[in-house]
């Protein structure tokens, strides 16, 4: 039984479709970081580093309340991808693991992409830049690849489901955050888009 699962990986992979099923799967928790209510921006900060750090640091809090009532599979997603080499610090000693969805076929999750339309922010210049940084970096502790490529909704549901229940959770592991500039951030002024 998992405590935390994070899904990562860019934009029009499927995390969300693969999010929500797996919340009917195990009837757990499904949380979005964009579920974070709106608040307003004080003047004289830098708009988009406030409102991510805010944003990061209610969902965080809001993790830990879930975990803390005692709920298990706290399926947790939509966050900047630079916060994904925090979560083996934060959630250490916890039984989580994190599925890094990729698709070896950039095409395929292009095409993905341009599906969703009005429903999605299409910027193929910044999914190719954020899919080459998710796909290169190394593998963090807990965290496994999900390869979406040639794959329906209900066999990525289904390798899911397996990698999740097979998967050996460490929850004591010798960790160095890795440089920031192997991630992607979504913040402009993080200087991580090239």
């Amino acid at each position: 039984m998992k405590d935390y699962i994070f899904i990562i990986g860019p934009s029009g992979i499927g995390k969300t479709t693969l999010a929500k099923e797996l919340y009917k799967h195990y009837n757990g928790v499904y949380f979005e970081q964009n579920m974070i209510p709106e608040f307003g921006i004080p003047d004289n900060v830098d708009e988009g580093k406030f409102e991510e750090e805010i944003m990061w640091e209610s969902f965080i809090l809001l993790l830990k309340y879930f975990y803390d009532k005692g709920l298990k599979y706290i399926i947790a997603l939509d966050f900047n991808d630079i916060r994904s080499r925090e979560i083996p610090q934060i959630f250490k000693g916890t039984n989580f693991v994190t599925l890094k969805l990729i698709s070896s076929d950039y095409e395929q999750n292009k095409r993905q992409m341009i599906a969703r339309g009005s429903d999605g922010l299409i910027d193929l210049e910044l999914l190719e830049i954020s899919t080459k940084k998710i796909m290169d970096r190394d593998l963090l502790p807990n965290e496994v690849i999900l390869d979406i490529v040639g794959k329906s909704k209900e066999e990525v549901l289904k390798e899911a489901i397996d990698l999740i229940d097979s998967f050996n959770s460490k929850l004591d592991y010798e960790y160095n955050v890795p440089d920031k500039s192997l991630f992607y951030s979504w913040v402009q002024s993080d200087g991580l888009r090239k």
